[in-house]
């Protein structure tokens, strides 16, 4: 199998996904925690939690997937390993995936920031070495991130309230109306960090932009990403590296000092 068709099997496949997770109407079909007294909690609004619920959604989906195109699933054996999901066709290609979800701020924008697309040290510069990852960087065909976006349900909550399991349709869904999106890295990645304390790759923001994979790398190619990337220091790292400043803080600086244009 190659990247492309393992990417457009995937964007194909993501075009169904909302249908796994929201109603008619665009609500989480989630509606909280359920104990053993049949007592159900709502879920707090944290991404982290979203998100991690959003994978076990999909996760029977990309086992049919993986069945389908004949590959094997492999899971990330601690949560800070890349990627989420390796996928290995018959000839032991890899394929990397990485969920990645977020929410709207507006009608075309997410926070700012972006997803966090991995980190920029580490097992992304040293791609033949296995450490906090799956398997090597460097060892995959491509890596693509399914992007999930969402309204977050703001005022209409009560997360300290508890349900009866017949009062289920009274519990409004903590987040709702989904778009679904299957992207390579680089063609969503921005130029900045996706926070100031963390060494991640932030995304673009722009909802459209990341839907149809339109970032400022799309057009410049992956070995740009890559070597934006590789050699990008923040201020710490650059003291640490007896500089003065930052070689480069954005893409502009860069492609000027590395003598090409856009």
């Amino acid at each position: 199998m190659t990247k492309d068709e393992f990417v457009s099997a995937l964007q194909a496949e993501a075009a169904g996904f909302n249908a796994a997770v929201s109603t008619d109407d665009g609500e989480w079909i989630v509606k909280g925690f359920i104990d053993i007294a049949r007592r159900i909690y709502t879920i707090s609004m944290d991404t982290k939690v979203i998100s991690k619920i959003m994978e076990l959604l999909l996760f029977p989906d990309l086992c049919r997937f993986a069945e389908t195109y004949g590959l094997k699933m492999v899971l990330a054996a601690h949560q800070n390993h890349y990627p989420d999901i390796s996928f290995v066709d018959a000839d032991g290609h890899r394929f990397a995936l990485d969920v990645k979800s977020t929410y709207r701020v507006s009608e075309t924008r997410i926070r700012e920031g972006g997803m966090t697309l991995g980190a920029y040290t580490g097992y992304f510069r040293q791609r033949d070495s296995a450490k906090n990852a799956t398997f090597p960087y460097g060892s995959y065909l491509v890596h693509v991130v399914l992007g999930v976006i969402y309204s977050r349900t703001e005022g209409e909550v009560d997360e300290r309230r508890v349900y009866r399991l017949e009062e289920l349709a009274d519990i409004t869904s903590v987040v709702r109306d989904f778009v679904f999106f299957a992207q390579e890295k680089y063609r969503i990645a921005s130029d900045q960090p996706g926070s100031s304390n963390t060494r991640n790759i932030g995304s673009v923001a722009d909802i459209g932009t990341l839907v149809e994979g339109r970032g400022p790398f799309a057009d410049l190619g992956e070995e740009v990403f890559d070597d934006y990337w590789m050699f990008y220091l923040n201020r710490d790292m650059a003291r640490l590296a007896e500089l003065p400043r930052p070689p480069y803080r954005n893409l502009q600086q860069y492609l000027a000092q590395r003598g090409r244009s856009r």
